[in-house]
C-alpha cells in the first residue's frame, strides 16, 4: 500500500463517548470541517451530497403538489421584523444584525435572516389583492444565522442549510390541511427515505413556533434516547396577515385576511441519520440518500481482466440508475473495506479473478457485514432487492431502539426513574397548565416533545397537580 495514503483510525465508541462518537464520525468520514467563523461548518463534499439528495426527494414531494422555489433576500430590516410582536420575541435572541455598509453606519439595522416569515409577508401584501390570486405554495433552499450559544456540527450552528416552505391561502381549511400535509410529507421523507422512525404530533403551546397558531412536528428518537426534533409544520392562522395587511376581495365582494403557514427540515437531519443508524465502525447511510450506494472493490487487481470487469460491472449498475464507485486505488483492499465502512456505504461488491471465473461477484452489506455470492446475471435487479432489504433492516433496528425505550409513567417520580440510567421517551398524561409542563421539565430535566396524533389513555390524571387529564404527552431530553 502507499505510504502517503491515509489510514482509517479508530472512533470513539458510543457507549463509552456518545458526544465524542458524533464527532470522531464527523471528522473522519469527511462530512465537515471547522471554519475561522466559529460556530460555523464547511459542508464537505460528501455531506453536501447527502444534503442534495435529501434536497430532491423533498423538492420532488412539493413539486409535485404544486409548491414553486422562490429566493428572498438575506437581509430583514428592523422595522420589518417588528411588524409581529410574538415573532420578533421568540427570535430577538439569536439575531445577528448588521450595523455598517462600509465604513458607513447605516441608518437602519439589518438582520441576518433567522427565516423569512416577514420577507415572505411582505412579498405577500404586494402580490395577494383577490381570492383568485390564492393560494401562493412557495418554498426557497438557503441558509440562515441565529446566534447560537453552544454549538455542534449538523445540529445547531449559527449558519445552517434548510427549506423554509411559506403559503397563504383563502380559508383557514386550506390552510390547515397545507400544515398536516407537510407534516406527512415530514414523515414520508423521515421513515421512507432516511429510514428514521418518527412520531407526529403538536407542540404544546410553550413549545410551539413564535407567532405561530400551533406547531406540528415529527420526533425521531437517537441511539443514545434522546430526541430530535425532525421537521416543523407551523399553522400561522391570520395574524401575520393582518400586521402585514395580506388582504383581498373575496367571493362575497367583501375583504377577508388570508391565511398562512410555514414548515422546514435543515441538514440536522444528516445529524439524526448519523445517530440515528451509526455505529463504532462509522456511518451507516440510507440507500435513497447515499453519495454512494455500491462501491466495488477489485481483489487482485493487477491480474488482467479484473479492473476492466469491475468498471464493466459499474457501468450497468449505474445504467440501472445506482450511484457507484469504482476504487481502484492502489490501497489494500483491507483499507478500502474499512474506509467505505467508515462513509456508510450500503453496499461493497468484491470482485476478482476466481469472481470472474464463475460470473459472479460478492456483495457485502454496511449494516451487518453479511456476505452474498451474488451473480453477474441480474446483478441490478438482485442489488436494487439488497438495497431494499439494507433500508428496512436499518429501519426496524431504529424503530426497536425506540419502543424498547419508550416508557409511560404516571407520576412525577416514575418519570424521574425511568430515565434516571438513561434518556427516554416517557409517555405520560398533562392536564394541560404551563405550571405543570414547567414543573416537568424542572423536575426531570424533560421538556415535551408532542402531543402525538395516536393518543393514548394511561392515567386519568395529571401526574403533577392531580386534576382531569387532557393529553398524553410525549417528553424527553432532545438535541
Amino acid at each position: 500500500m502507499a505510504q502517503d495514503k491515509k489510514l482509517v483510525t479508530a472512533i470513539t465508541p458510543m457507549d463509552v463517548d456518545f458526544a465524542q462518537w458524533y464527532t470522531d464520525i464527523v471528522k473522519k468520514a469527511e462530512l465537515c470541517d471547522y471554519s475561522s467563523m466559529k460556530g460555523c461548518v464547511i459542508l464537505r463534499p460528501y455531506a453536501q451530497a447527502i444534503w442534495e439528495n435529501i434536497h430532491n426527494i423533498f423538492d420532488g414531494m412539493i413539486k409535485e403538489s404544486g409548491h414553486e422555489n422562490v429566493a428572498m433576500p438575506l437581509f430583514i430590516p428592523e422595522s420589518l421584523l417588528q411588524k409581529e410582536k410574538d415573532h420578533v420575541e421568540g427570535f430577538a435572541p439569536e439575531v445577528a444584525w448588521v450595523t455598517h455598509g462600509g465604513s458607513e453606519k447605516l441608518e437602519e439595522r439589518l438582520c441576518v435572516r433567522p427565516t423569512s416569515e416577514t420577507l415572505f409577508c411582505e412579498h405577500f401584501s404586494h402580490i395577494v389583492h383577490s381570492y383568485r390570486d390564492l393560494p401562493k405554495l412557495y418554498n426557497q433552499w438557503c441558509s440562515v444565522v441565529r446566534w447560537e450559544k453552544s454549538t455542534r456540527p449538523f445540529l445547531r450552528t449559527r449558519e445552517f442549510w434548510w427549506q423554509e416552505g411559506h403559503t397563504v391561502h383563502e380559508t383557514e381549511a386550506e390552510a390547515r390541511q397545507e400544515t398536516l400535509q407537510i407534516l406527512d410529507n415530514y414523515a414520508e421523507l423521515a421513515e421512507k427515505y432516511l429510514c428514521m422512525p418518527v412520531i407526529k404530533g403538536r407542540k404544546t403551546d410553550k413549545e410551539k413556533f413564535a407567532g405561530a397558531m400551533e406547531t406540528y412536528t415529527i420526533e425521531a428518537m437517537m441511539h443514545d434516547g434522546k430526541a430530535l426534533q425532525s421537521g416543523t409544520s407551523h399553522y400561522f392562522g391570520d395574524g401575520f396577515a393582518k400586521a402585514f395587511d395580506i388582504s383581498f376581495a373575496n367571493r362575497e365582494g367583501g375583504m377577508s385576511y388570508a391565511h398562512e403557514t410555514s414548515w422546514g427540515i435543515s441538514t440536522r437531519l444528516i445529524g439524526g441519520i448519523i445517530m440515528t443508524h451509526g455505529d463504532d465502525s462509522g456511518l451507516v447511510l440510507p440507500p435513497a440518500v447515499a453519495p454512494i450506494q455500491v462501491v466495488i472493490i477489485p481483489v487482485a487487481s493487477h491480474k488482467p481482466g479484473v479492473l476492466d470487469k469491475a468498471r464493466e460491472v459499474a457501468q450497468t449498475l449505474k445504467a440501472a440508475g445506482i450511484r457507484v464507485k469504482v476504487d481502484d486505488t492502489d490501497n489494500s483492499p483491507g483499507w478500502k473495506f474499512a474506509e467505505y465502512e467508515m462513509k456508510g456505504v450500503p453496499l461493497r461488491l468484491e470482485i476478482g479473478p476466481r469472481d470472474i471465473e464463475n460470473n459472479a461477484c460478492v456483495l457485502v452489506r454496511r449494516d451487518n457485514r453479511e456476505k452474498t455470492v451474488t451473480s453477474l446475471d441480474g446483478l441490478a435487479d438482485s442489488v436494487k432487492a439488497m438495497l431494499d432489504v439494507f433500508a428496512k433492516a436499518i429501519y426496524d433496528k431504529a424503530k426497536a431502539n425506540m419502543d424498547n425505550n419508550t416508557i409511560k409513567a404516571t407520576t412525577l417520580e416514575e418519570m424521574k426513574n425511568n430515565i434516571s440510567e438513561k434518556p427516554r421517551f416517557v409517555k405520560a398524561m398533562w392536564c394541560g397548565d404551563l405550571a405543570c409542563e414547567e414543573k416537568i421539565k424542572e423536575e426531570t430535566g424533560m421538556p415535551s416533545r408532542c402531543m402525538p396524533f395516536e393518543q393514548e389513555h394511561i392515567s386519568d390524571v395529571c401526574p403533577v397537580c392531580g386534576k382531569p387529564a387532557k393529553h398524553m404527552v410525549v417528553f424527553g431530553i432532545a438535541y
